[in-house]
């Protein structure tokens, strides 16, 4: 008797993607999360040679694409380094090879910290920390002596102040001297700036609303440099930006850091915004590869269901092919419907092209991204890219 067979291990999936380098995009397994590596590398270009042209640093979120080999590339293209929002992000970017990354929110638990202060000790890679709040500075320094971190200002904290988002940062002002008065105190300490970073902003459709909550972010940024400056602390760094907003904080001159991520793959909801004047175009370089499963007299059924993409920012939209609108089917179905009346459906085994709602969270869903070179036409796997802090949520 035939013994069953074994279930996927995360080794044959990697293997299975593997085999696939070289092949046509038409024979890419679905559903897959391809990137156009084309597009994906004009994005790449595109900001690069604006945070140039204007003399700013850039540090792109990696908790966007989550791969150390994205990051490296963009690090290649002039980034001073990637920031993440989770401890476990960083480390396992970390462990990697990327040499410089910040993790751009608040750790209080022990574990974390512990975790970080022996990634300090043992890894090459520079680390930054925001705080915004003092027990958070206190566990940072009880957790690095713990770890006998020796040396002095062995990790940057960057003191996150609250520009308008309404989650965390202390308000702009007087409480930011007080965190840095007593970062002062730690030797292994090195404070690195402010974080001021408006994610609320980043998808109000309106150029206008966008440009009128970024002015109050940067009242919010100067009155605490202002601040900071007359109590006798330099401010090496404001740091922040996203894609919807960051010619604004260009413009502003408050800030010298831009935390642009979404660019490099550009998600419908960032679509759905109305272009800023003077911003570079960025185009879509991450896709969903679906296939048509079933059909019904009004309505066709792909394989891509939210097991394959995240919905918090609305369903994907249909790339290719033209004329048709997703909705959500379950966790393992999308269903497709003509966006008008008579045009007509996809047939059973038809590829169907999602462009996700919110790229940040649908890599999260995926062990690999396949690399496509020349279209999704035409074009061949060129590579696969490992999602490296996939599920690294701690």
């Amino acid at each position: 008797m035939n013994a069953a067979p074994e279930p996927p291990t995360p080794l044959a999936q990697w293997l299975h993607a593997q085999s696939q380098v070289g092949q046509s995009v038409a024979r890419i397994d679905t559903p897959a999360l391809v990137v156009d590596l084309d597009a994906m590398e004009r994005n790449l270009a595109h900001m690069a040679a604006y945070a140039r042209a204007h003399k700013l640093r850039l540090r792109p979120h990696a908790k966007m694409h989550k791969s150390a080999e994205l990051a490296r590339l963009q690090m290649a293209h002039g980034a001073v380094g990637v920031c993440v929002q989770k401890t476990d992000e960083a480390i396992a970017l970390a462990l990697a090879g990327v040499t410089d990354i910040t993790i751009t929110n608040q750790v209080i638990a022990q574990a974390k910290l512990e975790r970080l202060a022996r990634a300090v000790r043992e890894l090459p890679t520079r680390f930054g920390i925001a705080v915004d709040n003092a027990v958070g500075v206190t566990r940072l320094v009880e957790a690095l002596t713990a770890a006998r971190v020796d040396g002095e200002a062995r990790i940057d904290v960057l003191v996150e102040i609250d520009v308008g988002q309404g989650r965390c940062g202390v308000p702009p002002g007087e409480a930011a001297v007080d965190l840095v008065r007593l970062i002062a105190q730690h030797p292994v300490l090195r404070f690195g700036g402010l974080q001021a970073y408006h994610g609320g902003a980043q998808h109000r459709r309106d150029p206008a609303e966008r440009a009128r909550a970024i002015a109050e972010a940067a009242w919010g940024a100067a009155l605490t440099r202002e601040r900071l400056l007359a109590a006798g602390f330099e401010v090496p760094l404001i740091t922040g930006a996203g894609t919807g907003t960051f010619t604004l904080e260009t413009a502003s001159r408050v800030w010298g850091e831009l935390q642009v991520g979404s660019y490099l793959f550009m998600d419908a909801d960032y679509a759905r915004n109305e272009a800023a004047p003077l911003a570079p175009l960025f185009e879509h370089a991450l896709f969903l590869k679906t296939q048509v499963m079933s059909r019904g007299p009004q309505h066709a059924v792909c394989d891509a269901g939210h097991k394959s993409h995240a919905i918090d920012s609305g369903m994907p939209m249909v790339w290719s092919p033209p004329g048709l609108v997703f909705a959500n089917g379950g966790d393992e179905h999308g269903v497709l419907r003509a966006a008008h009346a008579g045009h007509p459906l996809p047939s059973l085994g038809d590829t169907v092209w999602l462009v996700p709602g919110h790229c940040d969270p649908t890599v999260n869903l995926h062990d690999v991204l396949l690399g496509v070179r020349g279209g999704l036409v035409e074009g061949t796997v060129e590579r696969v890219i490992r999602v490296d802090a996939r599920g690294a949520v701690r």
